[in-house]
C-alpha cells in the first residue's frame, strides 16, 4: 500500500476532501520524522511505537577495494507494533491463509 492508497482509503471512509487528507498525512509523517531526528520516540497507544535504536561502532569491509572501514555509532529508526496491532494482523492473516 502506498501513501496515495492510504489517502484514497481515508477519503472513502470519511468523505473528506482529498487535499485536506493529503495535508494531514504529510504533516503526520513530517512530525514523526522531525521528532525522531531530535531523539524522541513516538508512542501511539493501540497502534505501536516509533523507536530509535542505538547501533554500536563496528568494522565493515569494502570487498571491491579490499579495505576495512569503521562505521561509527548511530541511531536507526524502528517500529514496534502494539500487542493489539500484532494480534489483529496475526488473526486476520491466519484466517485468510486457511
Amino acid at each position: 500500500m502506498t501513501k496515495a492508497d492510504i489517502i484514497k482509503e481515508i477519503q472513502e471512509r470519511t468523505n473528506l476532501n482529498r487535499d485536506v487528507i493529503k495535508i494531514v498525512v504529510d504533516n503526520f509523517m513530517d512530525i514523526v520524522k522531525d521528532n525522531m531526528s531530535k531523539g524522541e520516540n513516538i508512542y501511539l497507544r493501540g497502534f505501536g511505537t516509533f523507536l530509535l535504536k542505538e547501533r554500536k561502532e563496528k568494522k565493515a569491509r569494502i570487498i571491491t577495494r579490499n579495505e576495512t572501514i569503521i562505521i561509527p555509532p548511530h541511531y536507526k529508526p524502528f517500529f514496534k507494533p502494539a500487542p493489539e496491532f500484532s494480534k489483529s494482523v496475526k488473526t486476520n492473516l491466519s484466517v485468510k491463509s486457511n
